[in-house]
């Protein structure tokens, strides 16, 4: 409700859409009673985040198009600076902003390079955080963009993504085949190959609450689809150009991995729950 709050602020004309994934929370109508100007599409199922968005296309009829997470909070100036930035240059087929936590800290996903093998390695095996400005070992971060400065960068987050429909109608809407994570990075890695830029853009500051405990204790339905999205993004763009022993260690690599996170999420669950019990 925090993000439909902040964007009645919003000094542009717009048209909010709201896609609900079958939630049984009595979100579609609190959004119906304190939102009535919104358009909602209830949807039946939960067929993912690429998915979503796609219906709000189907409605959508702007010139330029906001993808926007519910877990974020827009400052009242802030899609307007984006808009003009946008439109600035033309070359940039999407936007995104400078996305921050609740605490004021950088959400290092708001700009990202594209996970090839080798910068997924150096990200997982701790080599980012231990150089976290290198052009190389911290390109799955793109951690030599400065966080105050604008630049080209490979991708950005999927909880902000200013879209121009020019590039958008050129390019297709997001792949459905990834269920929640990695769509974005593949729509991304779209816009350029069809030509159109993506830039990141600190001119503007969002907060992104980013699910709160949710992301450090995945169940196993979103850390199952994170790690496929991993792969359906290596397969997709990969495959081709990449010699077989590689792919067979990508392959292996990121299943061991989801091992080892599934392993990791379910201990922290566990230790969260006897804390909660001897509490």
């Amino acid at each position: 409700m925090d993000c439909l709050e902040s964007l009645e602020d919003c000094e542009l004309e717009h048209q909010a859409i709201v896609v609900d994934n079958a939630s049984t929370d009595g979100t579609v109508a609190a959004v119906r009673e304190r939102f009535p100007s919104v358009e909602l599409i209830a949807d039946h199922g939960n067929r993912g985040f690429a998915y979503a968005n796609n219906l709000a296309l189907d409605v959508a009829c702007g010139e330029h198009l906001l993808f926007l997470n519910p877990d974020t909070v827009v400052p009242r100036d802030a899609l307007s600076a984006c808009l003009h930035e946008l439109e600035s240059q033309p070359d940039v087929g999407m936007l995104g902003c400078k996305l921050v936590q609740p605490d004021g800290s950088l959400d290092h996903a708001a700009k990202r390079g594209f996970p090839t093998p080798l910068s997924s390695l150096y990200h997982f095996i701790g080599l980012t955080r231990v150089f976290p400005r290198s052009p190389r070992l911290a390109q799955y971060t793109a951690g030599h963009v400065d966080p105050d400065q604008t630049a080209q960068v490979d991708a950005v987050n999927g909880a902000f993504m200013l879209v121009r429909r020019q590039a958008l109608e050129q390019v297709g809407p997001m792949d459905e085949e990834y269920w929640l994570y990695m769509e974005d990075l593949d729509w991304c890695y779209r816009f350029w190959q069809a030509g159109w830029a993506v830039l990141y853009w600190p001119g503007a500051t969002v907060v992104h609450v980013k699910g709160g405990s949710a992301t450090k204790h995945r169940a196993w339905r979103t850390n199952h689809a994170f790690h496929r999205g991993m792969w359906l993004f290596y397969r997709k763009h990969y495959l081709r150009a990449t010699p077989f022993p590689v792919t067979v260690a990508v392959f292996a690599g990121i299943w061991i991995k989801l091992g080892f996170s599934a392993l990791s999420s379910w201990v922290s669950r566990s230790r969260a729950g006897s804390a909660s019990i001897g509490a």
